[in-house]
């Protein structure tokens, strides 16, 4: 396998670091560190990542408010069907409670028709019998003065 000059320089300074780096006591690499020089790409990236992070940020918070505002209304609704469950359920009872009460009044009146049937056949049984005219007698001379 061969490599180019170029390869080779770049393994040998980047071997050469390793090494010098290694070497270097704790207080020249802390010196070599104070003495780096500004690259405006990283800069450049560094900020575009800052501001990505701001709107990100951003639109978290406002991810986070719509949440809210959806829990809310989803509170709202639940408590709404509910309440609306609970109204069906007392209408519901109250009709079946009337449904009862006119059962039972149509079972009285139709007790009461009965009776009132029967009457009105002993009645027209006994009118028969006794042979009672329809039309009225002339009242007496103390009837009319009632």
């Amino acid at each position: 396998m061969t490599t180019s000059p170029s390869q080779q320089a770049s393994t040998s300074s980047s071997i050469s670091k390793e090494v010098c780096g290694s070497s270097l006591p704790r207080w020249r690499l802390f010196l070599q560190t104070l003495n780096w020089r500004r690259n405006p790409d990283i800069e450049k990236q560094i900020n575009a990542s800052r501001l990505r992070t701001k709107q990100l940020r951003s639109e978290s918070k406002q991810i986070e408010k719509e949440i809210e505002q959806l829990k809310s209304e989803s509170l709202r609704v639940r408590s709404e069907s509910e309440q609306s469950e609970r109204e069906y359920e007392r209408r519901k009872i109250e009709h079946e409670q009337r449904m009862s009460q006119l059962k039972s009044e149509t079972e009285q009146i139709e007790k009461e028709n009965a009776r009132l049937s029967e009457l009105n056949a002993k009645l027209s049984a006994i009118s028969s019998s006794s042979g009672i005219s329809s039309t009225p007698t002339k009242p007496t001379h103390s009837e009319s003065e009632m």
